[in-house]
Parts: C-alpha cells; structure tokens; sequence
C-alpha cells in the first residue's frame, strides 16, 4: 500500500480526480446553511447541493466534487461528548464527496470510487469490503462486476444505517458503504457482526443512491433524476493511508497537537492525551464557526459555538495552562488549513480576539463556579446525583453551561437532577415572563414574549449574506397569534433565522419579499422585539403561509445597498464633525435610510460654511481610500479601551461588534465605533458624501442632513440643472452667474430705493386729496390730512415729519391704505401744539374709523392701524372732528 502524503495532498488527489472525470470542483459551502433552515449546521457535503436533487434549483453542471467543512455539535448530529476520547470522532471535519444530479446513476459511482481507491490512492484489494443496502440487489451485483468481490465481501445490511437521509423529509435512498480492514491486531469484526463496533473494520466512504424524495412520514415518491450523493471522511482516509491508528495521528492534528503541547509545556501522554486532542479538534471548529460570523452568545448557534470554546478552554485550564491558550494556537492552524480555506487568513484578527475574549472571561467563570461545585459536590460519591437546583445556580448565576458541570462531575461518577434542572430553568422562564408582563408595556407586545420563550431568539444572518431560507416560527395578526395567514392578508411573521436587518440604531428595518413554490410574500418593515426576536411585517399576495413552512428569503439588494452606504457614511461624518468642531461632538441619534442620512449631534451653534465644507472634504477623503470596512467583535470594556465610540442611548451587551474603517496619516483607523448595524465592505462603495442641510433641534444639539452614492449624484445633477437654467435667464455663461446675480440684486435695491421716494414726493406733491385739498384751516389750527396707497407704515412717519416741517405749526394726519385693503395711520403735532393736542388721542379717534381699536406713540407722534381702508375719508374726519371740538 503506498503511503500517501500529508492531508492537504490528500484533499488536492481527490478533487483532482473527480474534475480529471468531468465534475465541476465547487467551493465548500459555508459551515451555517444558507438554503436549509431545519439544518443548525451544515453536516454532509450535499446540503449546499440539496434543492439541485429535489429539481428546485439548475446550475450549469450536472456533476461535481467538494471538499466540504461540516460541524456535528449540536442538535440531531451531536458527537461533543465523545470527541477526545475516541480515535474518530470530531466536531469539525471535512467531507470529500462526488455528486451527480441526474447524470450518472450506480454504476458510473461505484466504478468511479472503485478506481480512486484501488489505483490512485493505491489500497489493496483484499483488505477492502463494501456493505450494500438488504434489498438492493443492483449495488451487489454492480460490486460484484467491477470489483470482482465474491459475495462474503459484499454485506448486505438491514438496518437504517445503510438507508440514507438527511431529515424527517427530502431526498433521501439506499446506502454502500466502502470499509477498510486495520488488520488482526485490532479487535472487532466486518459490519454486520455481533461485534462489527470493534476498531478493525473502518468505514471511509459512503455512496448514497439517491432514489426517492421523503415527502411527509409513509410518503416516499421516486426521485425525477436518481443523483449520486457520497461523502469520505477526510480525516479518516488521511489515517488509513497515513498508516496511523487514529485521526488525531495524521500529520495536519499532529502539527496542532504540537502547538499545544509546546504552548503548555504538558506532553501529549497519558491523562493529557485527550485534552490536547480536544483543544485540537475544538479549535478548528471554533475558528471556521468564527471566519463565518458566528460568534458565542447564549443562544443558538452562537452557543453551541461557546459549549465547543469553553470545553477546549477548561481542557487548557485541566493541562494548567496559566493564561488564555486556543488564540496562541491560530497561527499553526492557518498554516494547515489556511491554503485550502482562505476565509481562515481573511478573518484571523477576529478569531483570535473572539478566543482570547472568550477565555480570559470564561476563566474568571470558571474559577467561581469551580469553587461553589466543590462545595456543593463534596459529600457526593459515585453514583450520586448533584441537586439540579445547584446545577442552575452554576448556569444563571455563573453562566456555567450544564455539559460543563456533568463534564467536571465525570471523573467521580456523578450525575446531575436533570428533571430538578429543567424545572428550575421552566421556573425562572415564568417569574421573568411575570415581571415583564407587569412592566406596564402595551398589551399587544406580550404576545411576543410566549414566541420568544419557545422559538428562541431569531439568527440573524445578515452581517454576510442577504438571501436565506428560514422556517416559520410564529404568525402573529391583529396581535394574536395566528396558525396560517392567507392570500390578501397582513401580519407579522418570525422565523428562525433570517438575513433581513431588524430596525435599530437609528438604521432603517430591511424590506424584500419571501416565496415559496405557490407562496409569494412581500415584507414591508421588520422590527426587532424583546432585543433578539426579528419580526416581518408581511402581505401575503400569492397562496398562504403556515406555522413551519420554510420560506426563501431575499432582502432588497439595491435598498440595504444605499442603507449600508449611508450607515457608513454616518460613521465618517462623525470622526469629521469631531476632528472640524472638536471632542465635544457626540452622536444624539441618527437616522440610516436608503435616500437619505441624518446625524444629530452635541454642538453649542451653527456650523458655518466654511467648516461644514472641510466637515465634507475629511469624509469623502476616507472614501476615496477605499479602505476595507472591518468588523471585530469584544467586551464592552475591551471596546472603550481601543477607542471605540459607544452610540447615545443604545443598549450594549457584554460582545459587542466594533466597526473601523478608513486611516489616518499615520496608519491608525480614522473611525472605531461600537455598532450593530450593517456597513460597506470598503469605503468607496459609499460613493459621494454631501451635506444638504444643517439645523438645530434642541438646545445644545445640531442636525446635520447628507446623501451618498447616487442619491448625492442625482442631488449634484439637479443643483446643476438649476445654474444651467440661471444661466440661460441671465443670458451669462456658469461661471458669472454668481456675480450677474449680485449685480441683479444692487440695482433692485437702488430701484426700490427710487420708487419710495417718487412715491412720497407723489404723494406729498397735492393732486387733491379724496376731500378737496390736503391742508385745511380748523378753528385757527392748519392741519394736513391725506389718503395715500403703495407706502409702507414706515415711510408714513417720514410723511408726516416731512407735513409737520412744511407746516411750521399745525397736525398732520396720514393713512396708508395697503394693497390687501387694510389701512394703517400716524398723527403728528408740531411741538407748539402738544400741550393743547395729543396725538395718541387723535389716532386712536382715526383707528376707531378704520374698524380698528387703540393705537400708540408719544403727544407729538402716534400710530395706529384698522381693517378697513374704505373708510380712509372717516378717518381723516375723525380727526379734524377732534380738533374742531377742542
């Protein structure tokens, strides 16, 4: 048997010689299945290929080969408790596969298989055997043909094992199975045998014959295309050839295994044998989970993630390694993977802090909760079971998981209550869901507080990708929830994972549409309840929608583009409007649509032009950079040390993502702000930043509003249009509008200042007044009283000086009627005359006249006004009444 080389020479082999056979080679699809909501991870090579088999979906191949990263931890597929402990079990693997949809059907996939194992990679014949399902009768006899096995090397099993599925439904067919025989010196018999579970028969690679589509529980329908689905384990055919007696012995877990026995200075002997293996095996799945954006939390994915982190990081702690080990270890794992899995360099920053963070707070965790189990388990011998109401104080109040607690109860023999701990946790659900109800918030939003008890938080997949498919979790109408909305109906829809952006921090909730094979669904806004729970407003315009039906779910592209843009934008005009107006500049809120952006901010004043010009040319410097926007994630306190930004009024938990982007001169980022929202991959996509506005809006806080990308560019061609149109009315070239328009605006003024006084000279001029001549003697007293129109009140006073001059001694009164039709009036006295008359009396006399009341000024000089400027004659009677009295 030729010794092949290492494990990444391996992977090359296999994928070289399905494409040396017409398969299209195809990326490893991500590790969280985009297009299987049922799936938590993707744990076979055919999920990426799923809806290719059921017919759903076409691609341009029709065969094709992968080497796919797969994750069993959680859920259905769970191997965590057993991984360290055995030679074959991980997290993490890699599946090499070969897939035919509709192509080649059974015999083209074991002649194919036949040949890779038998003359590439070079195994002898007598030490292979094939298992092959109990009724199919067409694998055993194809076997017998091209391998020439006579039929005690072809078993035929019965059980499930050799029957195939991925689920309770979908594709799904009968099973052979390629075994290799480690030789006598190991225990265990061929598949099928009383003790077929021994170590000396290893299965490798599995063909599935995929015949049928389970279509619900004793519905199997025959498949259109029958399609090959196989998957070899990388990490097993690597041992076999490899000629090692266990996956953790080949030469890609042996470099990682040095790294850690070299980091903790602990050989990987005895005891700490299954420690390194665990560390090994829990880094390669915590960083893949990491390079894709899953990140540890308390729910879902992100906890399944933070079990694998925290059972490697008490293995650490178990080898005593004094400070956080696994981030030390990213490096060795780059250098074996890095090549195969570029997604790995891409995101090492991120993974080595996530695992440095994780740790450093798991260990403080660790110590408290270490110390209440000893206690607590002192008196317990093997065979006992700790009080599961100790098992939950170690999870609420330590955040000690409960596989953590059984994992240090191991070595004595003891077990935990499990019905005392679920109790305890269904306890604290309903107490919480009590003092929540009671919080006094509307009734209507209590109904949310049941979805999230039983679906659990919402995924959300967006930070990386804007199509999806998710199942129905909830259907909520008219703040009940409902079974099934239909055709022509509104109502809110909760799934369980779901790439549509959740409104909050001041970005806008995404809108797009869900649809499914007779089901189309438009979503108009989606919100975020209870901080996790991602909730659609729907339409249902096509079919109907049930509790459990998995929907595809396509966010809209060109809108959360524009959104993004102007979120990033936000960012840029903030580290502006701080480094321009200075550190007292702090974010009030903001609001991220895709027209437009607003940001408020603390400032004592108005920004002037100048300033709101560099504010401007700062933020479209950065985007000219087109520098990559990156993402990180960490403690609260971490994020305040590097300089982050924390946002007014939003409530941050203990991880928080930390965006920076663009540079300064000296090679720092230009800005680092705590943000949960989505951004730009690179600065240049945000295209043009303008501001189109600046006002206030409280005391102490200014606004400032700007457009990006083609909205910027379409605001820029419509400023355009209008100096074009200037332009053509100055009848000047662009260029000189600006001073054809200031020129425009000196002559008016020296025209108005014309107009005025030709209209007082007109109007003091004579020409009979609308009763006889202006001036009239009334007992022994001159007084001049006219009726003017087109003079404004405050070129009325200037008329009166003007009379009360001319007159020597007398009173003058004047009404100004106005083009509206109401009248304003001013009585003046020479100073001869004001002890004997007093102007305000005399106007008020005038005002009555006009409809109006009252009136004001001092003896000499009075005003008033009225409604009513037909009755301008009145009025001078009034006055000359007065006068004629006294």
């Amino acid at each position: 048997m030729g010794t092949m080389s290492g494990v990444n020479e391996i992977r090359k082999t296999f994928l070289d010689y399905f494409a040396g056979e017409g398969h299209q080679p195809v990326a490893s699809g991500p590790l969280v299945p985009r297009n299987d909501p049922t799936l938590m991870f993707t744990s076979a090579g055919m999920v990426q290929f799923k809806n290719l088999f059921t017919g759903l979906e076409r691609r341009p191949y029709s065969t094709a080969t992968t080497a796919q990263k797969c994750l069993r931890a959680g859920g259905k597929h769970n191997d965590l408790d057993n991984v360290g402990y055995t030679a074959r079990h991980h997290t993490f693997f890699e599946m090499l596969g070969n897939f035919s949809f509709g192509d080649y059907f059974k015999e083209r996939a074991i002649e194919l298989a036949w040949n890779l194992v038998t003359k590439t990679f070079d195994l002898p014949k007598d030490r292979l055997l094939v298992t092959v399902y109990v009724d199919d009768d067409e694998a055993h006899a194809l076997w017998k043909k091209i391998a020439g096995f006579s039929d005690d090397r072809i078993i035929r099993i019965a059980s499930s094992d050799n029957f195939w599925a991925a689920g309770d439904t979908g594709p799904c067919g009968p099973c052979s199975e390629i075994f290799f025989d480690q030789g006598e010196g190991l225990a265990g018999g061929p598949p099928g045998s009383p003790d077929e579970d021994g170590d000396r028969f290893l299965e490798f690679w599995n063909l599935v014959f995929m015949q049928y589509d389970q279509v619900a529980p004793g519905d199997r329908r025959d498949l259109p295309r029958p399609s090959i689905d196989t998957g070899m384990g990388l990490e097993r055919i690597s041992a076999i050839l490899q000629g090692v007696p266990s996956n953790y012995d080949t030469d890609l877990f042996r470099s990682l295994i040095d790294a850690s026995v070299e980091a903790t200075g602990v050989s990987a002997e005895g005891e700490a044998r299954a420690s390194h293996r665990v560390i090994a095996d829990h880094l390669r799945a915590s960083s893949f989970l990491v390079a894709e954006g899953v990140l540890p939390s308390n729910e879902g994915r992100g906890y399944v993630l933070r079990r694998i982190m925290r059972r490697a990081m008490r293995h650490a702690q178990l080898l005593g390694a004094r400070d956080p080990l696994l981030w030390r270890l990213v490096p060795s794992l780059i250098r074996e993977m890095g090549a195969a899995y570029p997604e790995l360099v891409r995101a090492e920053a991120l993974i080595t802090e996530t695992l440095e963070l994780e740790e450093t707070r798991f260990r403080v965790t660790l110590a408290r909760g270490l110390g209440l189990l000893e206690e607590a388990a002192e008196g317990l011998s093997e065979g006992d079971r700790l009080a599961g109401e100790t098992a939950f104080k170690l999870y609420d109040t330590f955040g000690f998981p409960l596989d953590l607690t059984q994992d240090a109860l191991r070595p004595r023999g003891v077990t935990v209550d499990l019905d005392a701990f679920n109790a305890a946790m269904a306890r604290q659900k309903a107490e919480a869901r009590a003092a929540w109800s009671g919080s006094g918030e509307a009734a209507t939003e209590t109904v949310w507080f049941g979805v999230r008890e039983r679906a659990g938080a919402t995924e959300f997949l967006g930070y990386g990708v804007e199509e999806a498919q998710g199942s129905v979790v909830a259907l909520v109408k008219d703040g009940l929830e409902v079974e099934r909305l239909a055709a022509g109906e509104t109502g809110l829809l909760v799934v369980n994972q779901t790439p549509f952006y959740g409104e909050s921090g001041g970005q806008v909730g995404d809108v797009g549409r869900m649809s499914a094979p007779g089901v189309s669904i438009t979503v108009t806004d989606t919100q975020k309840k209870l901080g996790d729970l991602y909730v659609h407003a729907v339409e249902v315009t096509e079919g109907g929608v049930s509790i459990g039906d998995a929907l595809d779910l396509v966010v809209d592209h060109a809108r959360r583009r524009r959104v993004r843009g102007n979120h990033s934008a936000t960012h840029l005009l903030h580290e502006a409007l701080r480094l321009t107006l200075g550190d007292h500049v702090a974010q009030k809120g903001s609001l991220v649509a895709p027209d437009r952006l607003r940001f408020d901010f603390s400032h004592p004043k108005p920004i002037d032009d100048s300033d709101l010009t560099k504010i401007e040319t700062i933020a479209n410097a950065i985007v000219l950079q087109n520098d990559p926007v990156t993402t990180r994630v960490m403690g609260i306190e971490e994020a305040r040390n590097s300089g982050a930004r924390a946002l007014f009024g939003e409530k941050y938990g203990d991880e928080v993502r930390v965006v920076s982007m663009g540079r300064t001169e000296d090679g720092k980022p230009y800005s680092i702000e705590l943000c949960g929202g989505t951004h730009v991959g690179s600065t240049g996509e945000i295209g043009p930043i303008t501001i189109v506005g600046e006002s206030g809006v409280a005391s102490g806080v200014r606004r400032v509003e700007a457009l990006t990308g083609e909205a910027a560019r379409l605001h820029f061609e419509m400023q355009n249009a209008r100096v074009g149109e200037l332009a053509a009315l100055l009848k000047a070239p662009e260029a000189d509008v600006v001073a054809r328009v200031e020129a425009l605006v000196e002559e008016r003024k020296r025209l108005e200042r014309e107009l005025v006084e030709a209209r007082k000279k007109l109007a003091m001029g004579g020409g009979g007044a609308a009763d006889g001549e202006a001036t009239r003697e009334i007992g022994g007293v001159k007084l001049f009283a006219r009726t003017v129109e087109g003079i404004e009140m405050k070129d009325l006073k200037g008329l009166v000086d003007e009379a009360k001059r001319s007159m020597g001694s007398g009173v003058a009164a004047i009404v100004g009627v106005t083009s509206e039709g109401k009248a304003g009036v001013v009585v003046g006295v020479t100073p001869d005359l004001v002890a004997k008359f007093n102007a305000v009396d005399l106007v008020r006399a005038a005002s009555a006249a006009l409809g109006g009341s009252g009136g004001g000024g001092r003896p000499d000089m009075a005003q008033a006004g009225g409604p009513d400027g037909g009755k301008a004659g009145e009025a001078l009677d009034a006055v000359a009444a007065r006068l004629a009295a006294a």
